[in-house]
């Protein structure tokens, strides 16, 4: 973001809560979000798809995670913090103001982390396999 900001490079891919206070401040364009729909702290910025790059979404998602073989009990407690705290007027303000969006109720499961993460894996290995990409 540095280097944009200073005109070193021309366009970078970043996360909103990088990107939005640069925008406001006017420092840089923002061309669209690589999500399916825009964002509700930034809704003149278009989609991908409605810049004609339709299709290329790359959004930027967070989750808790817990070692292999913890207790569904205490996972079951660990996700009902995380969704009690999610629900908080003043947490999803803060959050709405980075940028973030926070999943519906019904996204906020185990489960549901771990389907989208199965699909996540599923969309980017062919990507990372084919570029050669490997862990350094």
């Amino acid at each position: 973001m540095q280097d944009l900001v200073a005109e070193q490079i021309d366009l970078i891919f970043a996360d909103q809560t990088t990107s939005l206070p640069q925008v406001r401040a006017g420092n840089i364009k923002a061309f669209a979000v690589t999500g399916k729909t825009r964002l509700a702290a930034a809704p003149d910025i278009p989609t991908v798809d409605e810049a004609g790059l339709p299709g290329f979404y790359c959004t930027v998602w967070n989750a808790l995670f817990a070692p292999k073989g913890t207790p569904r009990d205490v996972v079951g407690r660990l996700n009902a913090a995380a969704v009690d705290a999610l629900a908080e007027p003043g947490v999803r303000q803060r959050l709405a103001d980075l940028g973030q969006q926070i999943v519906s109720r019904g996204e906020q499961t185990p489960q549901a982390l771990a389907a989208f993460h199965k699909a996540e894996i599923e969309k980017w290995w062919p990507i990372i396999k084919a570029a050669g990409i490997k862990a350094e």
